[in-house]
């Protein structure tokens, strides 16, 4: 049993079961331990404690780095033996912020300190952008390492988990750590090392994935007891080839996206299907989808992105797959077939939910505006897709094992995160992972100056004034960045504001080979720059010569988004470090969200509208569109709770099959 880590019999020992979503009385009382929870990590209460480890400076500036060592060994000892005390911890904190300071040339701020504290006490620290959360999260990880079970730092991207790895590698080694990354095509004893080293860096993605991988290897073994068994009589070579050694501690970046927005993403191992049948069923039901008529034969409902037959619709199906014989003779598969066709035709939009590269579909991720070339929608829907493109259609995928991003981080021991928008899901947060949210000041005053959102009849109404707006900007000679909800929206004001003479830079899942110079120019004076959700997370725009003179950066919104946080997210590109800036948003009646989610007594008032090119804009329009966006939340919300539900049922209903995961 020595190849095998210590912490890997941990994780056999011990892996959290579920919770389920309190209800009644036990949901208030939920609510309540989630309140005094949050008392505990006050942030007068953090920020008290980090000038206290500020004041410690003086006592270890004058230390040389040999005498600082010194000081760790001792403090690394009583945490990696769970002796460490509250004065521990105040002093490794001090020690860290030193060692930062000589090693990377960045002493952290007091608020910084504070929402380092609260992430090692277990809680969210809600950070704005451009506050240094890469270095904020050393803190507690060098913590985790020395308690020598193992941390993972999990960032958006791999790019992102590169660079802070190595930005911070210097801090960990002066502290007696190792670190490691994870990048996509590592092979498994790479990973392995990486996995074994004191701080991990990487993404969700792969942290996830690494864990079915684990889960497939170990095959019938299942807790503590059979693999002990099986090492003990030699019987199983298993053990050897698992790469991860548990999961103990992990610090989420972007939090809000990872554990809300891809909760219900499933993260899945799988293989070629053996079904080639299957192909030319797809190709049939996407061209049954085109016989069928919308008015009669099959209704939408665009709030719950569902298709459903009429019965003349199934009469008329019927009829048309009668020659057909094989699986078309049976009723619920054909329009099981056809529907899923349908949903393809209706809610599948190119260069919205997918572009097409490399004559192949490609998911575009609708939180961040990227490509994700290596997912596919499951249960037939991305060839459904394909057919519906006439592209060549790949043979579905037969899963192995699946885990959702909402599962897999309730099983780490010990779970905190930080990001910049976390207080609209406090609730949601606390409910699900046992995480309270502390929002942390800024270091300087925010300069921001959010306008009052501008609510027009039609999109072209609305449109034409997003063009006059950025003209009125650039003219005054301030950057302007103008966020789109998707890759055909930015191109389509790209030509607008090509037709008005308005030079620019278009960035999006299809245009970034230049993203990061793209960024870089992004706040220099006079630039327009028309981005999708990518300029949204992890971008930091700074300020060129004079900007701040001007007004600093001005953020138009094009449209409202299903969630406030990601609103919140492109508003955080402006006004970052006590920089000045502004922001304001454009709606119209023919949104997306609007057609979603509107209330039904507003119908009236969009039917009046829609064909007018006027504004709208009142206290009366703006409230329909916090309605309709709160709706969209509600129904995001009950949807992850859903997921929750089955979660949970699996455990209760399938435990006998040994996995509890």
């Amino acid at each position: 049993m020595e190849n095998v880590p210590s912490t890997t019999w941990r994780m056999l020992a011990h892996r959290p079961k579920s919770v389920e979503p309190p209800l009644g009385l036990d949901a208030l009382w939920h609510q309540a331990a989630g309140f005094v929870r949050s008392l505990v990590c006050n942030r007068s209460r953090l920020l008290a404690q980090a000038e206290l480890i500020v004041s410690m400076e003086r006592q270890l500036r004058h230390l040389s780095d040999r005498r600082l060592r010194e000081t760790i060994s001792p403090l690394q000892d009583r945490f990696r033996r769970g002796r460490d005390t509250a004065e521990d911890r105040h002093l490794a904190f001090a020690v860290i912020r030193e060692v930062a300071g000589r090693q990377v040339g960045l002493q952290p701020y007091p608020v910084q300190i504070a929402g380092a504290l609260a992430m090692d006490a277990g809680g969210l620290a809600e950070m704005a952008t451009g506050e240094g959360k890469t270095l904020v999260a050393v803190m507690p990880a060098v913590l985790a390492g020395w308690r020598g079970r193992g941390c993972h730092v999990v960032t958006a991207n791999e790019y992102l988990a590169r660079r802070d790895a190595k930005l911070m590698q210097a801090v960990y080694t002066f502290c007696g750590l190792t670190v490691g990354c994870i990048e996509q095509d590592m092979p498994p004893a790479a990973r392995q090392q990486a996995y074994n080293a004191h701080v991990t860096y990487c993404t969700n993605k792969e942290a996830a994935a690494d864990f079915l991988r684990d889960q497939i290897a170990m095959g019938p073994l299942r807790g503590l007891p059979a693999a002990l068994l099986a090492k003990i009589a030699g019987s199983s070579d298993r053990m050897g080839r698992l790469v991860q050694r548990g999961l103990d501690c992990a610090i989420v970046d972007e939090a809000d996206a990872v554990l809300i927005d891809e909760a219900v993403t499933p993260l899945i191992i799988s293989g070629a299907g053996p079904n080639q049948d299957q192909v030319d069923a797809f190709e049939r039901a996407a061209c049954l989808a085109k016989e069928l008529n919308p008015a009669t034969e099959y209704r939408i409902d665009p709030r719950k992105g569902e298709v459903h037959l009429t019965p003349a619709g199934k009469q008329r199906l019927a009829e048309l797959t009668e020659p057909l014989g094989g699986l078309w003779t049976g009723s619920r598969r054909r329009e099981e077939m056809v529907l899923q066709a349908l949903t393809a035709r209706e809610f599948f939009i190119r260069d919205k939910q997918y572009v097409i590269a490399d004559n192949q579909v490609v998911i575009v991720d609708e939180f961040t505006g990227r490509l994700m070339p290596d997912r596919s929608w499951r249960n037939g829907l991305h060839q459904a897709v394909e057919a519906k493109e006439e592209l060549e259609i790949h043979l579905p995928k037969e899963t192995y094992a699946r885990i959702s991003f909402q599962r897999f981080f309730r099983l780490y021991r010990k779970l905190s995160a930080m990001t910049g928008t976390g207080v609209e899901a406090q609730a949601e947060l606390w409910q699900i992972y046992r995480l309270p949210v502390i929002p942390i000041p800024t270091h300087r005053a925010c300069r921001r100056t959010v306008m009052p959102e501008r609510v027009f009849g039609s999109t072209a109404a609305k449109w034409d004034a997003i063009v006059d707006e950025i003209r009125r900007i650039h003219e005054s000679g301030r950057p302007v960045l103008i966020g789109t909800r998707s890759v055909g929206a930015s191109e389509y004001l790209s030509r607008l504001l090509s037709a008005q003479g308005l030079e620019h830079q278009v960035l999006n899942a299809v245009r970034h080979d230049t993203e990061a110079q793209i960024i870089a120019g992004a706040g220099q004076k006079g630039q327009i720059t028309v981005a999708t959700n990518m300029a949204g997370r992890g971008t930091d725009i700074r300020l060129g010569s004079g900007v701040a003179a001007l007004g600093g950066l001005h953020v138009v919104a094009t449209e409202r988004h299903e969630a406030r946080r990601i609103d919140r997210q492109l508003f955080g590109r402006c006004a970052r470090q006590g920089d000045p800036g502004s922001a304001q948003g454009f709606s119209s009646l023919e949104d997306e969200l609007m057609q979603k989610h509107v209330h039904p007594l507003a119908g009236a008032l969009a039917r009046c509208c829609r064909n007018r090119d006027m504004e709208i804009s009142s206290a009366s329009s703006r409230w329909q569109v916090d309605r309709a966006q709160q709706r969209a939340e509600r129904v995001a919300r009950r949807q992850r709770n859903e997921l929750l539900r089955a979660d949970n049922w699996i455990d209760e209903h399938l435990g006998f099959t040994g996995k509890n995961y």
